[in-house]
């Protein structure tokens, strides 16, 4: 026979599995920050092009997202778990604790989840300027002494072929 309890831990394992896939799916939608992505406002917009040669190239990570969407998951998650945990105060304390031990391992999650590898590439640009741009690693795999483009648009700068 299946208890209460036992229900309850269940339960509470289901929404954490819950809450995993929807950071992991979250994670899929992040904004792309490579050189070939470009968000819906940046269409039919002029942008400033200039070309040059790549000097370097060096493998960077970009941090994963950060938004409260991890951290509710994980608090709701926490707290559910919690409060399976005793009884009155106790069962209202475990709760608490839960909630906020929930919160910031969802917070942890997600970040990890949605972490990408980058490249930081310093271009010489035909004028002699140098410019190192930050981006996504799409597979580009850009070398030095290749010839590039650098595109600007306001604070959006990126490196393409």
């Amino acid at each position: 026979m299946i208890d209460k309890g036992m229900r309850m831990r269940s339960g509470s394992l289901r929404a954490l599995a819950a809450a995993t896939v929807a950071v992991l799916v979250l994670g899929g939608c992040a904004q792309g920050l490579g050189g070939g992505t470009y968000s819906r406002t940046e269409a039919r917009r002029a942008m400033t092009v200039q070309f040059g040669t790549v000097e370097s190239v060096r493998g960077v990570l970009l941090e994963g997202t950060k938004t409260p969407v991890g951290t509710v998951a994980g608090a709701a998650v926490g707290g559910i778990a919690g409060s399976t945990i005793g009884g009155g105060r106790g069962q209202a304390v475990a709760t608490v604790i839960g909630a906020v031990a929930g919160g910031l391992a969802g917070s942890a999650v997600e970040e990890g989840a949605t972490r990408t590898q980058g490249v930081e590439v310093t271009v010489r640009l035909d004028d002699g300027q140098f410019l190192a741009v930050v981006q996504a690693d799409e597979g580009e795999g850009f070398r030095p002494g290749e010839r590039v483009r650098v595109l600007r648009d306001g604070g959006t700068t990126r490196v393409s072929r």
